[in-house]
C-alpha cells in the first residue's frame, strides 16, 4: 500500500471516528443540560444587588478539548486558502457547553439555586507548535448563591 492510500485511510478513519465521538458528546451535553436546567445562570455585573442570599461560593468548570485528525487536516487547507476556519467552531461550542455544565453540576451538588456573574475564558493550546495538534481550554466560573 502506498503512502497516499495510508493517508486516505487515516483521513477516513479520522472523519468517521471524530464524527461519531462528536455526536455522542453533543447528545451527552443535551441530556446533562436538561438535567441541570433548574440552575439559572445570570450574567450580571458584580455590583448588582441580589435578593435573599444566605451563602455564596465560587464555582469553576474547566475542560480541554482537542481536535481530531480530520478537522486538523481540513483546517490546514482552509488556513492555506484563507477564510474562516469553521471546523473548529463546533470544538469551541462543545468546550463552552461542557465547561458551563461542569460548573453548574458542581453548584447543584452544593445546593445553589443560581450562579451569578458567569464568565468564560478561552485559551488555545498547542496550535503553533508545529505538530498540528489543536486544543482549546475553556474555563467557566461564577458565584453560586443559596
Amino acid at each position: 500500500m502506498d503512502v497516499l492510500g495510508v493517508f486516505l485511510i487515516l483521513l477516513a478513519v479520522g472523519f468517521f471516528a471524530g464524527s461519531h465521538i462528536e455526536k455522542k458528546h453533543l447528545q451527552d451535553l443535551h441530556d446533562r443540560e436538561y438535567r441541570t436546567r433548574q440552575i439559572k445562570l445570570v450574567n450580571i455585573g458584580a455590583k448588582t444587588q441580589l435578593q435573599e442570599v444566605d451563602r455564596s461560593k465560587l464555582f469553576v468548570g474547566s475542560v480541554v478539548i482537542s481536535s481530531d485528525y480530520f478537522k486538523t487536516f481540513v483546517a490546514g487547507w482552509m488556513n492555506f486558502f484563507g477564510g474562516r476556519i469553521t471546523v473548529f467552531e463546533s470544538l469551541v461550542e462543545r468546550g463552552r457547553r461542557e465547561a458551563i455544565l461542569r460548573m453548574k453540576e458542581e453548584a447543584m451538588q452544593w445546593g445553589a439555586r443560581q450562579v451569578v456573574n458567569v464568565r468564560l475564558e478561552t485559551a488555545e493550546l498547542g496550535g503553533n507548535n508545529g505538530n498540528g495538534v489543536v486544543s482549546v481550554e475553556i474555563i467557566a466560573y461564577g458565584t453560586g448563591v443559596q
